[in-house]
């Protein structure tokens, strides 16, 4: 056992396609790029003593760091137990990226996916993002006749609305929809999207549950920020509205006193507290983060505690969309995910 992480309490799990998987997964994308330099060695350290923590599910992409990400993962994978969830549907050529979720292409990227991996069968495989041309009857179509063959067990869809996933359902079951969903970003909630996937129980899986590094109260200007940085091109952390949104962590501040916590751990439990088909998974590429967000599970948060964050967060105090505009389709961002660097 990892001496870096305390393991997560033991029958603390939730389901994800009837199979239980611990309370947080691993969201991996920051091991590759997005968010500043990074290093294998180190980040393999934090997915070996995520797995001794209790923590099974790893969040990866075929487009996070262009297939090194996977790569990275499969390493570990390939002799430690774990539920393995990767992507497809964003395609990229140099500095262009453009959305892709025809059957044809899912097919050779699955096969691509297998291979970085290292793995005969991919746990779940989502995709990515929809291109707004395929239907996704077709999309879910050609990603069910992957699981009759064993290429993947379970099927997700990242990034769409209520209507589009009760008709991905309709198709094939949907073991899995990803969204972002924070103390500052509760779209699934207000869209319906959280309660179509509880109608079909499909479970939600919750990226950038930190808010980007922001709800840890540790990210007070931009100066801190490698010059590669994504946050420099999202629209809450111009230097207006971050100074705009500080205000916020007030009410964090409260509630992270009364329980002896951080910010990150109370965020983390306003995320768990929204349900147990809900399953956060904050990214990190170092050990003292992952053991305090994991600690954020021994956290219960009151229904007048959980409701005053909700009044604070409240979406028309918060500066800035998610996204640049540019990056926000019908169908989805066409950007990145998950967390803290």
């Amino acid at each position: 056992m990892s001496e870096t992480a305390q393991p997560l309490e033991a029958g603390r799990t939730r389901l994800l396609g009837g199979v239980p998987v611990g309370l947080f997964g691993l969201g991996c994308m920051g091991m590759s790029e997005f968010y500043g330099a990074h290093d294998d060695a180190r980040s393999t350290e934090v997915l070996h003593a995520a797995i001794d923590a209790g923590v099974t599910l790893l969040d990866t992409a075929d487009m996070y760091g262009d297939g090194h990400n996977e790569r990275l993962v499969g390493a570990v994978v390939r002799t430690r137990h774990a539920f393995v969830a990767t992507k497809f549907g964003i395609r990229r050529d140099g500095g262009r990226r453009w959305n892709d979720s025809s059957p044809g292409y899912l097919r050779t990227a699955c096969d691509a996916s297998l291979r970085r991996l290292g793995v005969d069968t991919i746990d779940l495989y989502y995709a990515h993002r929809l291109d707004g041309t395929t239907p996704v009857e077709d999309t879910v179509g050609a990603l069910s006749e992957l699981v009759q063959s064993g290429k993947v067990r379970h099927i997700g869809l990242s990034e769409v609305d209520a209507a589009t996933l009760r008709r991905a359902h309709a198709v094939h079951p949907i073991a899995a929809v990803q969204s972002e969903l924070s103390l500052w970003t509760r779209d699934v909630v207000s869209d319906g999207v959280l309660a179509a996937a509880r109608e079909q129980g499909t479970a939600l899986v919750a990226y950038s549950p930190l808010g980007r590094g922001f709800l840890t109260g540790a990210l007070r200007d931009r100066d801190g920020l490698a010059e590669d940085d994504f946050r420099f091109t999202n629209p809450r952390f111009t230097e207006t509205n971050l100074a705009a949104n500080l205000p916020l962590l007030g009410a964090v501040d409260q509630v992270a006193e009364r329980h002896g916590a951080s910010h990150a751990q109370i965020a983390l439990a306003w995320v768990l507290a929204q349900g147990e088909d809900v399953i956060p998974i904050p990214g990190t590429r170092r050990l003292d983060h992952l053991r305090e967000n994991l600690a954020a599970a021994a956290i219960t948060l009151t229904d007048a505690e959980v409701a005053a964050l909700d009044a604070a967060f409240a979406p028309d105090k918060v500066h800035g969309q998610r996204y640049p505009a540019a990056t926000l389709p019908a169908t989805g961002p066409a950007g990145v995910e998950e967390e803290r660097a």
